[in-house]
């Protein structure tokens, strides 16, 4: 079982989950991140430092953020691998608790 990005990410890229991932199994995208499957050991150490709430065990993932479990290992095939903490992007804190951004989901990679 792996951890899944779900769309509370969207517009914000906090990367405090990057830092704390014993494994480097994230990816950046444009506005979001995303957790490779196959790479993820299932710590659990991202979800309790991700401070818009977006990370959730597979297993536990809300149903109205089903598609987020394909998503997440569709981009984490294309996007660049993020290793290091970075700035939260400069919109984050108006899009922290934001519903319904999932039309905003950039899938450009990250840089």
């Amino acid at each position: 079982m792996a951890y899944v990005v779900a769309e509370p990410c969207i517009k914000c890229k906090y990367t405090d989950c990057v830092e704390v991932c014993p494994v480097n199994c994230f990816y950046e995208g444009a506005n979001f991140l995303v957790i490779h499957p196959d790479e993820c050991i299932d710590c659990g150490a991202c979800e309790p430092v991700c401070p818009t709430k977006a990370i959730f065990p597979e297993t536990e993932l809300p149903a109205k953020w089903a598609e987020y479990k394909k998503l997440n290992a569709d981009f984490s095939g294309s996007w660049p691998n993020i290793t290091e903490k970075k700035d939260a992007l400069p919109e984050a804190e108006d899009f922290k608790t934001k519903e319904g951004k999932r039309s905003e989901l950039d899938p450009k990679p990250g840089h």
